[in-house]
């Protein structure tokens, strides 16, 4: 029940308890295998036997006792994928969501395979049921009787649980523990916090003692099914360990979800993950602890199966998880097959795909991605500072690529988000505001997306400060990248908080919005309409929600009764009222924003210099940019980052 996050990761899913059901329902399962049945003689024959009658009808007997039969031979296989609390105490939730499971997608894919493969025996029938929680509510009181009234048995699955997740992840788990259904809980916090450190954390160790189970690794391979026998025999184990033997994906299910479910995340967003692992060993990274640092793949064939699958559906717009397809050495073979069912067979696809900054430097692959459909691109860009770079061990990032690999996509027509990590050992509040703005005067980027360096479970970063017994947030909740969670070397504790929102504010700024807009005018293949929007997201997401975009949404529901464990149960005379006010003031604050950012992409088309636009950071490469860019002299570690580029470029010459 592992799976991968961000991207993180990860993002970005959904069913109703009655029509997510998959394959055979009750009904048509009891009408196949026990023939007609008199529901009403049914009743009545429960009516006699209560009553302490002792008449009976032979045949109505038989007839009722194949309903029970039939009606205990139904086993729920309920996948959650759980959010995690606001600073209120109330799960991050929206109408639509920013980034679609993957995990869960991968989960239902095998436990779809597993129900058609008949994993508990021909008379068993296998119900499947997903939530997202980003973008549905769960209620356990209601799948509870849910699973009552059909079977009884059911085994309830945490799944691609991350560490700011897990909390959130308990709390669910208390009420089915209560009516004793089992739960398993698998996921980054799980396999990370196993991979990496000798003994089960504290919050694991609680966690167990209320008798939930651990999933550990990934569950190709057939290891659902154990765990689904498991659970239907009752002997669900305390902990399945499979990190030591991370499975083949070539063959196996693909993940997929219910158009129903996609149609809950914004931009109706499907995924597929195409590749797991990574070679690197950047130490902030829980990818190459949880997922190996050997790479495993799937095949072009395992690729077209889950295209055709999700197109069938209406599924035409998908997010490869892949921490890093330019490092999955069948990129080609993969992005062929995909010209082929666009160019080819017109199917009307679209993809979105993580990448590092050395992508543009492999032949062809940047105009293949093009031609199969890649129109967002996440690039791991982490730090303009060298030398903090090789702190996180991160020596793939060469700075002197980075504008020659944003100008390539930028040519391209894709647009461009990079990832971007605050609170390097090499950080002070002043130059990470002197970074930003090198930024945005020099490097043709689209979207932004900041991070508080974060010690996640599982990560090499999260050891070291563990073996040092140094302070880190007991709260896992606030482990989401968007919060400080430990000390800074050098800022205190305000300067890093400060610096990382004004960061934000900085990048995000309506001033730099009208410069990106510019940027993306100029190009005939940019799509300025679609970049404002998607600039419009983060700005709205940190403004006024207070959330990660990546974790934001399109209106924000919250219920009363969905608290944090262990907080009051507020009044409805105290909540209400302040969620309209809240509901109001954001609307408000939206519709400023919108309509002067409709005025300045208003202003950016009709520019009469539009087609002719240029700055620093799109103008073509030069040979004298190296000299006179402050990216190369500002940043701590840049000259000598271009010293050592010049020597390899006059080694290439001789």
């Amino acid at each position: 029940m592992g799976g991968r996050p961000r991207p993180p990761t990860a993002t970005p899913n959904r069913a109703s308890d009655r029509s997510a059901v998959h394959g055979t329902s009750l009904a048509e399962f009891v009408a196949t295998n026990a023939k007609t049945i008199d529901y009403e003689d049914c009743s009545s024959q429960q009516a006699r036997s209560a009553g302490g009658s002792r008449e009976t009808d032979p045949a109505k007997s038989a007839t009722a006792k194949a309903m029970r039969v039939r009606n205990d031979a139904v086993f729920h296989v309920v996948l959650i994928k759980p959010t995690h609390y606001d600073g209120d105490g109330y799960p991050i939730q929206w109408v639509k969501a920013a980034i679609p499971s993957n995990t869960l997608a991968c989960l239902n894919g095998l436990a779809e395979d597993a129900s058609r493969r008949q994993v508990l025996g021909p008379d068993v029938a296998i119900r499947i049921h997903t939530y997202d929680e980003t973008n549905r509510r769960v209620r356990p009181d209601r799948m509870i009787r849910m699973i009552r009234r059909a079977g009884g048995r059911a085994l309830i699955g945490l799944v691609g649980v991350q560490s700011n997740q897990f909390p959130r992840a308990v709390d669910l788990s208390r009420p089915f523990l209560h009516q004793s259904l089992p739960v398993c809980i698998g996921g980054f916090h799980i396999s990370g916090s196993i991979a990496m450190l000798p003994e089960m954390p504290k919050e694991m160790r609680e966690a167990a003692a209320l008798g939930i189970s651990f999933f550990a690794g990934e569950a190709e391979d057939g290891r659902l099914d154990q765990v689904i026998r498991d659970a239907w025999t009752g002997t669900l184990q305390p902990l399945y360990n499979y990190m030591s033997d991370l499975p083949s994906l070539e063959g196996e299910p693909a993940p997929i979800l219910p158009r129903k479910h996609v149609r809950r995340v914004s931009g109706q967003l499907s995924s597929l993950d195409l590749g797991r692992g990574c070679p690197y060993q950047c130490s902030f990274c829980t990818i190459i602890n949880v997922q190996g640092r050997k790479s495993r793949f799937r095949s072009p064939d395992d690729l077209e199966g889950a295209i055709r699958e999700n197109y069938r559906q209406g599924n035409r717009r998908f997010f490869i998880t892949d921490d890093n397809f330019a490092r999955n050495r069948h990129w080609e073979p993969l992005f062929d097959r995909m010209i082929q069912l666009r160019v080819g067979e017109g199917l009307k696809i679209g993809f979105t795909i993580q990448v590092d900054t050395l992508c543009h430097r492999i032949p062809n692959f940047i105009e293949k991605a093009a031609q199969a459909g890649v129109r967002r691109v996440f690039i791991g860009l982490e730090n303009i500072n060298p030398d903090n770079l090789l702190a996180a061990k991160k020596r793939q990032n060469k700075i002197t690529e980075y504008r020659a690999m944003l100008q390539k996509w930028h040519e391209h027509g894709a647009i461009t988000f990079a990832v971007y990590i605050i609170g390097f050992p090499g950080d002070t509040r002043e130059s990470i505001l002197r970074d930003i703005e090198i930024i945005k005067r020099e490097l043709p980027l689209d979207v932004l997306e900041l991070f508080m360096l974060t010690p996640l479970p599982g990560s090499e970063d999260h050891q070291v400060l563990w073996q040092q017994g140094a302070w880190m947030e007991p709260d896992l909740n606030k482990y989401d990248l968007n919060n400080r969670v430990t000390h800074h070397l050098v800022m205190s504790d305000e300067d890093w908080d400060g610096a990382y929102r004004a960061a934000w504010e900085s990048f995000y700024s309506l001033d730099h919005m009208r410069t990106i807009l510019r940027r993306t005018a100029a190009h005939p293949r940019g799509r300025p309409h679609t970049t404002l929007t998607t600039l419009l997201w983060f700005k709205l997401m940190t403004m006024f929600e207070r959330v990660h975009p990546l974790e934001g949404g399109a209106f924000r529901r919250k219920s009363r009764r969905d608290r944090r464990y262990g907080l009051p149960l507020e009044s409805p005379f105290v909540f209400y009222p302040r969620y309209a006010r809240e509901t109001a003031d954001k609307a408000r604050g939206y519709w400023s924003v919108y309509r002067k950012a409709r005025v300045i992409l208003k202003e950016v088309l009709n520019a009469t210099d539009r087609r002719t636009y240029s700055d620093i950071a799109i103008a073509p490469s030069s040979e004298d940019e190296f000299d006179r860019l402050d990216l190369y002299h500002a940043t701590a570690g840049g000259e000598e980052a271009l010293a050592y580029k010049r020597r390899q470029d006059r080694l290439r010459r001789v």
